[in-house]
């Protein structure tokens, strides 16, 4: 076993991400080779991620698996894409947060309809259709009461002129949006294709109350009762 997979799967193993001992094994791998392909992104954050993933395929097939990571600064780029059945990295880009989020850094985030700030939790991708913000792709918020109403609040994945290194030079952070992920304009068409079907979306902060409380990270409720009905396809 080499020194980087023995560092990996030893973090892991603080995550308790894995409660199944049957399923450990597998959904270990899945984290170490996903941490590997993406050796600039927190393995703690890439075995949460896959947490989550592990609860939504219960209940549907998921090809891509997104991570944005808000723990970093918004002049980094933050959000992973990720070909699941080949273990690679699709898109490592720049991501904009929430006007009221923060400024270089993401401070704060919400589920209120108007609050210009970012949300945190497990998504999957509901649809794209062109807007105001050109093409966009729908999220559909799994965690509860901190990610339900993204359809209700058009929290999509979009293009903005303000994702740019040119903007991040001149201002020192990126542009910010009204909560919606944002990215560069001329990735985002090539990614929202890359991710609108059978996709989960993951955006993570180290924020204790989602973290303690999130569904597809706590108990992963099962699709057949009525507060789980977002996990079924």
């Amino acid at each position: 076993m080499s020194w980087f997979r023995l560092v990996v799967l030893l973090v892991l193993t603080g995550t308790g991400a894995f409660a199944q001992a049957s399923d450990r094994g597998s959904d270990r791998a899945l984290a170490v080779d996903l941490a590997r392909a993406a050796p600039q992104a927190n393995p703690r954050v890439i075995a949460l991620a896959t947490r989550a993933l592990k609860c939504v395929s219960r209940h549907r097939t998921v090809r891509t698996l997104s991570v944005i990571d808000y723990s970093l600064p918004s002049t980094t780029p933050r959000l992973w894409v990720f070909d699941l059945p080949h273990r690679t990295v699709l898109f490592h880009v720049l991501v904009a947060h929430g006007r009221n989020t923060g400024g270089q850094y993401a401070r704060h985030f919400s589920n209120r309809e108007g609050s210009l700030m970012s949300s945190l939790g497990t998504f999957v991708t509901d649809g794209t259709y062109v807007g105001h913000n050109g093409y966009s792709l729908r999220l559909k918020g799994l965690d509860g009461r901190f990610n339900d109403q993204a359809e209700k609040r058009a929290i999509v994945i979009h293009g903005a002129s303000y994702v740019s290194r040119q903007f991040a030079e001149a201002q020192g952070r990126l542009g910010r949006s009204w909560g919606c992920p944002a990215v560069r304009k001329s990735v985002a068409k090539p990614l929202i294709d890359a991710i609108r079907k059978q996709s989960v979306v993951f955006a993570y902060y180290p924020d204790k109350d989602w973290l303690q409380d999130a569904p597809t990270l706590a108990d992963c409720p099962d699709a057949s009762t009525g507060a789980s009905s977002a996990l079924a396809p």
